[in-house]
């Protein structure tokens, strides 16, 4: 069954988050490949890939938050696996915010 307020993101959240994987694979790479933690190939991709990584994350929260109290009335264990799961999505949220501020006042 289609939802019938979808997030904002729709079917942006798969495009975006290829762009989160290829920016981690460069900053990964970069530092790989000897560069200082603090140069620009390795922070600029890393702060695209959080920055991106917050938008994902909020958006699946709230997905899978719907869809937990969805879930509930049919199979309560679902539905409460769903809890579980939005709240890891919660703290991958702040963690990428966190990451965010870091990237940009160091």
């Amino acid at each position: 069954m289609p939802e019938a307020n979808p997030p904002l993101l729709g079917d942006w959240f798969i495009y975006l988050s290829v762009i989160v994987l290829f920016s981690g694979f460069i900053a990964i790479t970069a530092l790989e490949f000897g560069n200082d933690p603090g140069s620009i190939l390795v922070r600029l991709p890393a702060l695209i890939a959080a920055a991106l990584l917050v938008l994902i994350s909020a958006d699946a929260a709230l997905r899978v938050w719907r869809s937990a109290w969805t879930w509930l009335p049919v199979d309560r264990n679902r539905g409460l696996f769903r809890f579980v799961w939005a709240a890891v999505l919660g703290a991958t949220l702040v963690v990428s915010g966190a990451l965010v501020v870091a990237l940009l006042v160091l």
